[in-house]
This record gives structure tokens, C-alpha cells and sequence, in this order.
């Protein structure tokens, strides 16, 4: 029994020699000084001893539990003074000057064109317009048909189109992505009676090559407004007034006949080149004058379809894309900017 208890006294000093940190002394304290260690057993089996053994043994016993608790303690005592230091010296090496001001934590912002997006949306709703949604994948009815642009119509040569892989039992593709947000017009009309002023942004896809001026994916706002005694005069004050909030008090602008199935008659409309001033130059093709929009008069057939007597109610309508707004804005020459994830570019703004 003796040579048991001398056997675990000098294996736990030999242990408690090679510890270095304070996770594995207390594993070590356990082990040896624990209620399971060998220890506490070989003190348990003293009351089996004969009574002259067992006063030898206890004694010895005591003292080798007496000598790891006194090595426990100052093992301990060294590596609390061993991280004090380090955690002294990491201070004095990293210096830290608690009176500078704090690291400055780098912010987001938003998306140019989210920016230009709802500074249209913006001035609209000052005018007395409502912002609405709708979903980007659309009916064919709502796309196409119920703005004038029946199947087999040239008009549709107009958009170059991604068709959802669903078909009619007649071998039909009724869904798409959405080629503009003028089917709002139809959804806004259906469940509203006039008056009627909306805008709506949101994505709209085309399936065409990419270029400097062309993307499969943009962001368009639509406008509609119906009501009593609306006049083509109404429509281009309303615009006029956009353009001038948004590019400026000075710009001018300029009206042009343009062909839109849903509206009739359908015009372009256009803003002075506030690079040249309208003598003419690389950004506006000599011409002097940019055009930002297509707006027009919505087609009495239009109305009829959405139960809106013509003779009773007139409106207009207009779209624009939003990063043809933005590129005129700030300047950029190539539509791909936008999102091509370039954080050098999108900083600028």
C-alpha cells in the first residue's frame, strides 16, 4: 500500500511539471485530488486495514494528499502570474490609446438605380400618384393582349421575349417575364374605378444580346392616369413638370409622335442635352435633344376591355426605362455598369 501511494505522488509531480496552462491543471486536479482519483480510493480502503496498518499508512497518506494540494496551489499561483504578463505585455505592445476616436464602420448604400427609382417615384407622389407593384412573371393576356398587341400583331416583333416553359393543352406558353410593367395598367384598371393615378416600378426582362445601351434585365416605371376630361394637355404638363423636377428648372422640352399600341396618339418625349446645351454633341448624337420617355393617350380599346366607357373617361399613360434616367443623370456611357458588381463603380454613388 505504500509503495501505491509513493507511486502516485511521483507520477502526479512528474504530470504537474509539464502542465502549462490553467484547462490542464484543473484536468490534473481531478485526476489526482478528485472524488474518483486513485487517492481518495487508497484512503477508502484504510478502514479495511488492521488498526497498527492503518495508522502508518493514513499518516503517509495524508501527507502525500498534503504535498499534491500544496504543488496544486503553487502551480497555480505561477500560471495566473505567467498570463497576467502576457495579457500585460500584449497591452504594451498594442498601445491602445483610449482617448482616439473609434474605427469608423463602413455603411452600405443604396444602388444607383434604386436611387434614381425612387426619386421618380418621388416626385410622382407629389403630384398626386400612388406607388404600385405587380408581379414580374405575367399572364400573355396582360403583357400582350389586353393592350392592344394581339397574337401574330407586328407590334410584338417589338419585344424580344423569355417564355415560362408552361403550356396550354393546345401547346400554348401562356407566362413570360414581363417586357414591361404596362400590364399594371391592366390589373390597376380591372380593380379600381377612375380616377386612376398610379406609377409603377419594377423589373422588366428582355431576351436580347447585351451592349453598352442594351441589358436582359432593367427597371422600368410605368404611369397611368384616368379620369373625367383628361387631355393630351394634361399629359404634357404632367411630364413637363417631371423633367424639370429631375434634370432641372431650365431643361426644355420637346414632343414627338412615336407609335405605341396601347396609347393613341403615342408620342416620345424629349429633354435639351444639358451637356451641349442643343448645339449638339457625342451624347446626344448632334441632335441636341435626349429622349428620356414614350407616353400617349390610352387607346379607347384599352378602356373597353376594362369596362371604362371612352366617351366617359380619357387618361394617359407613359414608361421610362430607370437606368436611362440614371446613365443621363450621372453620366455613365454603358448600361452593363449597373450590374456587373463593380464596387469601384457603385462607390460613386
Amino acid at each position: 500500500m505504500l509503495g501505491k501511494l509513493d507511486e502516485i505522488r511521483s507520477k502526479a509531480i512528474d504530470e504537474l511539471s509539464s502542465i502549462g496552462d490553467l484547462r490542464g491543471l484543473e484536468d490534473w486536479r481531478v485526476r489526482y485530488l478528485g472524488k474518483r482519483s486513485a487517492l481518495t480510493q487508497a484512503l477508502r480502503v484504510l478502514a479495511e486495514l488492521p488498526l497498527e496498518q492503518r495508522r502508518g499508512v493514513g499518516a503517509v497518506a495524508n501527507e502525500v494528499k498534503a504535498i499534491l494540494e500544496r504543488s496544486h496551489r503553487q502551480k497555480k499561483e505561477a500560471l495566473k502570474e505567467k498570463a497576467y504578463q502576457q495579457m500585460e505585455a500584449a497591452v504594451k505592445f498594442e498601445k491602445i490609446d483610449v482617448t482616439l476616436p473609434g474605427r469608423p464602420i463602413p455603411l452600405g448604400r443604396l444602388h444607383p438605380t434604386t436611387q434614381v427609382l425612387r426619386q421618380i417615384c418621388d416626385i410622382f407622389l407629389s403630384m398626386g400618384f400612388q406607388v404600385v407593384e405587380g408581379p414580374d412573371v405575367e399572364w400573355d393576356y396582360y403583357n400582350f393582349e389586353a393592350l392592344n398587341i394581339p397574337r401574330d400583331h407586328p407590334a410584338r416583333d417589338m419585344f424580344s421575349t423569355f417564355w415560362i416553359d408552361v403550356e396550354t393543352p393546345s401547346g400554348e406558353l401562356p407566362m413570360l417575364l414581363r417586357t414591361h410593367t404596362s400590364p399594371m395598367q391592366i390589373r390597376v384598371m380591372e380593380r379600381t374605378r377612375p380616377p386612376v393615378r398610379v406609377v409603377v416600378p419594377g423589373k422588366i426582362y428582355r431576351y436580347e444580346a447585351t451592349d453598352a445601351t442594351h441589358e436582359t434585365m432593367l427597371y422600368q416605371i410605368e404611369g397611368l392616369a384616368i379620369d373625367e376630361n383628361i387631355t393630351f394637355l394634361d399629359l404634357k404638363g404632367t411630364l413637363y413638370e417631371f423633367a424639370r423636377c429631375l434634370f432641372g428648372s431650365q431643361r426644355k422640352v420637346r414632343f414627338r409622335c412615336d407609335y405605341f399600341p396601347f396609347v393613341e396618339p403615342g408620342v416620345e418625349m424629349a429633354i435639351d442635352c444639358f451637356a451641349c446645351g442643343g448645339s449638339g454633341c457625342r451624347l446626344c448624337g448632334g441632335s441636341g435633344w435626349i429622349e428620356i420617355l414614350g407616353a400617349g393617350m390610352v387607346h379607347p380599346d384599352v378602356l373597353r376591355r376594362v369596362d371604362y366607357d371612352p366617351d366617359i373617361y380619357t387618361g394617359f399613360a407613359f414608361g421610362m426605362g430607370v437606368e436611362r434616367i440614371a446613365m443621363l443623370t450621372y453620366g455613365i456611357e454603358d448600361i452593363r455598369l449597373f450590374y456587373s458588381n463593380d464596387l469601384r463603380f457603385l462607390r460613386q454613388f
